[in-house]
């Protein structure tokens, strides 16, 4: 009777810690939010985007500045391991416009928007639990030829 008792007890206290907010569990998503845009000269406007440690969740709004439509120069902001960004655009050129010119399902791409033309906008949130603190990232534009200039440092943590 003493050990269920004593049990008990460490529920019940487990159970006031948890609803004081004191667990880490409990602790509230951090959304961290990025904007960046591209053009219809083939450029972001930012080559380097930071993320904090402390980030749970990332949103990211791309803006396409220009006034080309989709078809002739769209941009998209995909995320993948550094590695991997050969790969990705060459598979995105073959998968075209409907599917945004990336494979579906494709392992390598951690996070991405559709592609947009000009005044148009598009936003991804994705956890930073698909991220590794200090890792090797880029973004990229995955529309026919422009990941060779669209593209940038992605760093978290």
């Amino acid at each position: 009777m003493i050990r269920r008792h004593s049990v008990l007890a460490a529920l019940a206290i487990a159970v006031v810690s948890l609803a004081g907010g004191t667990h880490a569990a409990f602790a509230a998503d951090k959304v961290c939010k990025l904007e960046i845009s591209g053009n219809d000269a083939m450029q972001y406007d930012k080559k380097e985007l930071d993320v904090a440690a402390d980030c749970t969740q990332v949103e990211l709004t791309l803006t396409h500045a220009g006034k080309l439509p989709a078809a002739a120069m769209g941009h998209n902001w995909v995320l993948v391991k550094t590695a991997d960004v050969t790969t990705v655009a060459n598979a995105g050129m073959a998968a075209g416009l409907a599917n945004n010119y990336l494979t579906p399902n494709d392992p390598h791409v951690i996070a991405a928007t559709k592609v947009i033309g000009g005044g148009q906008t598009a936003t991804v949130t994705f956890p930073t639990s698909k991220l590794t603190k200090g890792g090797d990232y880029t973004y990229l534009c995955t529309f026919p030829g422009h990941y060779v200039i669209m593209k940038g440092i992605f760093k978290f943590g």
